[in-house]
């Protein structure tokens, strides 16, 4: 499974040199989470709604060149596993042709009150 989403960084975004701070990576990723599951027919919000959960068992960021400002990006993540109750995303951010930053995550599936849930059929590999 693999989604694509654009991303045009925001003012806000950015430090004091005028690069996207580092920790927006992560947000960055996050959307890309949610809008493969949006695209896959479910938004998180329903899936919560359903009773699970997916919480960040491991995150990582390699940041390779600097983002700045008004760039327009593109995030692709991509389902690398999604098994019993793991699901494993990486991630690539590109400006054009550009490979900027990558990730890899690591979620758990959860109920609630804390118990370990597999991953609904839909979400699982087929």
């Amino acid at each position: 499974m693999q989604h694509e989403v654009q991303i045009r960084v925001r003012y806000c975004e950015t430090d004091a040199m005028g690069r996207l701070h580092h920790a927006n990576y992560i947000n960055y990723f996050e959307l890309g989470r949610t809008e493969q599951m949006r695209e896959l027919g479910q938004s998180y919000r329903e899936f919560e709604e359903s009773g699970l959960l997916l919480v960040v068992k491991h995150m990582a960021c390699e940041y390779l060149l600097p983002v700045s400002y008004d760039d327009l990006m593109t995030l692709r993540t991509i389902v690398v596993k999604a098994k019993g109750a793991r699901l494993e995303h990486r991630y690539e951010l590109y400006r054009g042709e550009e490979l900027v930053a990558t990730g890899h995550s690591t979620l758990a599936c959860i109920s609630p009150d804390g118990s370990v849930r597999r991953l609904p059929e839909w979400l699982r590999e087929k």
